[in-house]
């Protein structure tokens, strides 16, 4: 049974749209992490991690990987210790910090990362497959409404 179908004619509106926004994500989800596995012998979250790192060049912290992918230090560390077993990313010395180094993408895993990133592209497209383009434009801008009004009041005035 999905969340979706916990809700009745009875509940809000409001709380089925909710559901089915829960239900729309995990089965999308659970679609790319079988396609994941099936084409890349990979998981989502290290994709998640490679995708951090595609994203900065020159590396990131273990605890700015944590904080950006909003997971434990502990996770963090298991997916890259992984990773650079398999030559996919590489840990750096942070110059002035003898206990801290930076963890990058290596020229092969930045290469296998543009392949996935790929065909996640296409999957999300897929995915939504079933929408106009314009269905998509008017999805976006009230999804972009609810997501204003849910901000905390400091982030939409620092914004």
């Amino acid at each position: 049974m999905d969340m979706e179908a916990r809700a009745h004619s009875e509940h809000p509106e409001a709380l089925r749209l909710w559901l089915r926004l829960l239900t729309c994500t995990q089965l999308v989800e659970k679609q790319l992490r079988s396609r994941l596995r099936e084409r890349f012998d990979t998981t989502l979250p290290r994709f998640d991690l490679m995708a951090q790192l595609e994203r900065a060049p020159d590396g990131l912290k273990m605890n700015e990987l944590s904080r950006r992918m909003m997971v434990t230090g502990g996770n963090v560390t298991g997916i890259t210790d992984q990773l650079v077993q398999e030559g996919l990313v590489d840990r750096v010395d942070v110059e002035g910090d003898r206990r801290a180094y930076r963890v990058r993408l290596t020229p092969r895993g930045r290469k296998l990362f543009h392949d996935m990133a790929q065909q996640h592209e296409e999957w999300i497209v897929e995915a939504f497959s079933a929408l106009s383009d314009k269905d998509v434009a008017t999805l976006h801008r009230l999804l972009g409404k609810v997501k204003d009004h849910a901000q905390p009041r400091t982030q939409k005035q620092a914004a």
